[in-house]
């Protein structure tokens, strides 16, 4: 039973987002082709498949088996045919459009032939208006006959001139005019219809190149499009939506506008290709706009052929012509936004599982797919600039660039340019419409309805991420719309990013070794002290700092003095562990913490120098680098602020809740603010000794009194003294060193500040029985051993506390990676039989050693031991 789900009433069909009911709508559509391929053919008399009715020596079969035998097909993937242009069965709906779309001069030749038809009434309609759409709509009403509103549907429709001049907002007209008008109205009218009666036949009888060169020349309307603002369009349309929501509850005419989508798309994408149409008519975009008001789109009939051909006329538009869109739909509500998010998503979801899509067959190369994904992406920005933004409050960049590595000299050398010297990359798009996805607070459709789950499930992104970085016109990157793209895929993006820059950075120091003569040293390399981490991880890493930064690009490689250990990433864990330990530790006063909120915030009041900060800003760029997850607590604010965003009054939400709340009631307050509460714009803080210190918000603030009228300004004020002013220097120093190890990194790129959070903290919620369905196991066990099975009884039985401390001990690290607990790969490997030896790991490869013991009893007394009194890292 393959059912889809709505949302809203009958005439709003909005598809439920959820990726499921994509995957079931589209599922269902296929089996349906399926079903009329065994029961009808393809048309093509020469057809090869044996499963289709068209192709010599099938056997029929009832409509119960063909049921049934789609079915099967369906799960098995099996071949489909195309429509033969002979069909005249089911893929008539496509097939017919050039029936539907004849010229005005055809319609003539009928018209001779029955001159009482009621089709002459509306021989010369070549384009649409709502007063006509009714009046045509009366007329077929009253005769019950639809089919000349089907043809003008079909003329309209299919024409781009005809559709560009359709549905024109009404000029208003001063007094004078309308008195002038008045009389010469219907004469006008007329020879108006017979001009662009005559228009449209030469359209459809030329060729689309004298068709778009005539588009643009004397269109009426096109001076008003200088006068109309950038986010405006000449087409009325809500006079659209009205007659959308007339017609399409007829079946017939539904059947029309499928049919003029079929024929008009390949005229529009050569229009726009090779015509340079919309830079001589910039009305060439009401054609979209008319379009996508269709609210029928993501139905399956329009799926297999109509809307795929859609979005690659659309895919073609210039980006001024995609920024107006994105500007215009920016005023549609959340759920006029939702339904076109569904309509390039269903589209996305019905390829992907109509195909197979593998490392040969690259869903990159699918003409369908890359196509709708373009036009999901100016939804994306017309979602983004139609919610809650915030285009100011824009952090300042860093006043002394980073230093360039002698990397450059060699690079020269070897005749290499250094890759994204000019920064990271900003998509067109983007700079188009001069914002950014991380100026937006709240966006009118959360961020994750645009994540299509079953693209991620099949892309490869290796492959992905050679097309993203080598940048050509021929192959597409999914890359470069992220907003598809899950936190998961993303990160292994980023991985690939930072692998590909360690070894190059390796290969660099290879050839230094050779031309130079230096010595070879291809990793980061610390060496640190347990009861010194901070000291010397900081002098080493600002040596490195200063003598040439490209080597924190390097892979890291930790060794404590005095042990014994390869690291193959488990001493970097550990490393990681103990420097955000030792450099959180409330005593040492970098960093102030609060009870309330549990999070730590930088200590304006500090006696660290900045070296502290940059050290503790390179560790969450290195470990973001190694693929590691430290255990910090951050509020979101400093995420957005490594992003370059200044922190403001909101931010003080979870930041500090306390101070938000005061100063929200002193907003709301509607007594007299200056008599009853009488503040200043003096306000005072305790120094780490719990003296107050007292700050003026403006010159001579405690002379100042904060009124009703003023109160919005000193409550900015504050917010910003206590999330930027204040700790300036604390935070540019941080800033700088995570940018250290990140600023050729495609991180702003590609994530957001609640998924850079995600990368740097991994996730605190932490699924068990995940990680026991993709837990792999070795030395002799398996999934249905004795022990294995008593093991994993045990730890469910856990408490909170008690896994985090077990997944500690065997990973490293008490949170789970990117995706949760399922993207670990842990293995349980068998240790020797019945001993009393405690449990091992080996927190690097994320093994855990287990002996096999006697009891369960045993097994949980023993394992708690081991993860309760863990600590340091040996060699075993």
């Amino acid at each position: 039973n393959f059912q889809i789900c709505f949302k809203g009433g009958p005439t709003d069909n909005i598809l439920c987002l959820t990726s499921e009911c994509r995957k079931r709508a589209a599922a269902k559509h296929l089996i349906e082709r399926y079903y009329h391929q065994l029961t009808e053919g393809c048309g093509n008399e020469s057809c090869s498949n044996s499963w289709c009715a068209s192709s010599v020596g099938f056997n029929r079969m009832d409509n119960n088996a063909a049921a049934v035998k789609a079915l099967e097909l369906y799960k098995v993937n099996a071949k489909l045919c195309d429509p033969h242009p002979s069909k005249k069965g089911t893929a008539s709906a496509y097939l017919e459009s050039n029936a539907h779309s004849n010229s005005a001069c055809s319609n003539r030749k009928l018209n001779h032939k029955d001159v009482n038809s009621v089709r002459d009434n509306f021989k010369d309609v070549n384009y649409l208006t709502e007063e006509k759409v009714y009046e045509i709509l009366e007329i077929c009403g009253e005769k019950e006959d639809y089919s000349p509103l089907i043809r003008v549907i079909g003329r309209v429709f299919s024409s781009a001139e005809g559709l560009v001049q359709s549905f024109r907002k009404s000029k208003p007209h001063t007094k004078e005019e309308l008195k002038s008008l008045q009389g010469k109205d219907e004469d006008k009218d007329e020879d108006e219809k017979e001009a662009a009666a005559c228009s449209a036949t030469a359209m459809e009888e030329d060729s689309p190149t004298s068709s778009s060169s005539r588009l643009g020349e004397g269109s009426s309307g096109e001076n008003d499009v200088q006068k109309l603002a950038p986010d405006e369009v000449s087409v009325d349309i809500e006079a659209v939506r009205r007659v959308y929501e007339r017609l399409l509850s007829n079946e017939k005419i539904e059947a029309a506008f499928l049919n003029a989508l079929v024929y008009l798309s390949p005229n529009v994408e050569c229009d726009l290709t090779y015509h340079n149409v919309y830079s001589r008519d910039p009305n060439y975009l009401n054609l979209f706009v008319i379009v996508m008001e269709n609210s029928n789109l993501h139905s399956p009939e329009y799926l297999e052929i109509a809307l795929p051909q859609f979005c690659k006329a659309m895919s073609k538009l210039p980006l001024a012509a995609q920024a107006k869109l994105a500007r215009l739909w920016a005023h549609y509500s959340a759920e006029q936004i939702r339904r076109m998010v569904e309509t390039f998503q269903q589209l996305i979801t019905y390829k992907v599982i109509s195909n197979e899509f593998n490392s040969r067959n690259l869903v990159n190369d699918d003409d369908a797919v890359v196509a709708a994904t373009k036009c999901l992406k100016i939804i994306y920005y017309a979602n983004v600039l139609g919610g809650d933004l915030d285009v100011e409050h824009n952090e300042e960049e860093d006043e002394e660039p980073i230093p360039e590595s002698s990397e450059l000299t060699l690079q020269e050398l070897l005749g290499e340019e250094r890759r994204n010297k000019k920064g990271p990359r900003v998509d067109p798009l983007e700079t188009e419409l001069g914002i950014r996805t991380n100026d937006c607070r709240r966006p009118l459709v959360p961020f994750e309805e645009f994540v299509n789950e079953p693209l991620n499930e099949v892309l490869e992104m290796d492959k992905d991420y050679t097309f993203f970085k080598v940048e050509t016109e021929n192959k597409f990157s999914f890359m470069t719309c992220p907003f598809i793209l899950n936190a998961v895929t993303k990160n292994l993006g980023l991985y690939y990013d930072n692998r590909i820059r360690m070894y190059s950075e390796r290969r660099i120091t290879v050839l230094y070794s050779l031309v130079q003569g230096q010595q070879l040293n291809p990793y980061l390399r610390l060496k640190v002290r347990r009861d010194h981490i901070i000291d010397d991880a900081l002098v080493r890493l600002e040596m490195i700092a200063m003598e040439n930064p490209a080597d924190l690009k390097k892979q890291l490689y930790v060794e404590f003095e005095g042990e014994q250990g390869v690291d193959e990433g488990g001493v970097s864990k550990e490393f990681f562990q103990l420097v955000v330990e030792e450099i959180f530790n409330p005593d040492i006063g970098m960093f102030t913490y609060d009870e309330g909120t549990k999070l730590f915030w930088f200590n304006p009041s500090s006696f660290e120098n900045e070296g502290q900060y940059t050290l503790i800003g390179i560790v969450l760029g290195l470990a973001i680098y190694n693929n590691c997850i430290l255990d910090v607590h951050f509020p979101m604010v400093v995420y957005r602020k490594l992003m370059g965003k200044k922190g403001t009054f909101r931010d003080l939400a979870d930041a500090n809740p306390v101070l938000y709340q005061s100063l929200k009631e002193l907003l709301e307050y509607e007594g007299n603010v200056e008599d009853d509460m009488m503040i200043t714009f003096q306000i005072s803080q305790t120094d780490l000794f719990g003296n107050p210190l007292m700050y003026d918000l403006r010159e001579n603030g405690d002379k100042i009194p904060v009124t009703n009228e003023n109160r919005k300004e000193f409550v900015a004020q504050y917010a910003d003294y206590m999330l930027n002013k204040s700790v300036e220097k604390q935070f540019k120093a941080f800033r700088r060193g995570f940018h250290m190890v990140t600023n050729e990194s495609p991180l702003k790129y590609l994530f957001r500040p609640e998924e850079i959070e995600l990368l740097i903290c991994g996730s605190r919620n932490l699924d068990f029985l995940a990680l026991e369905e993709t837990t792999e196991y070795d030395g002799g066990y398996n999934r249905d051993s004795r022990i294995i099975k008593e093991f994993w009884e045990t730890l469910h039985s856990f408490g909170e506390e008690q896994k985090r401390l077990f997944l500690q001990f065997t990973t490293g690290t008490d949170r789970a990676p990117v995706g949760g607990l399922g993207k670990l790969k842990m293995i349980i490997a068998k240790n020797g039989p019945d001993t009393d030896r405690l449990p091992t790991s080996h927190t690097c490869f994320n093994v855990l050693l287990l002996p096999e013991y006697s009891s369960k009893e045993k097994l949980r007394e023993r394992l708690l031991k081991a993860i309760t009194y863990a600590k340091g890292f040996g060699m075993l």
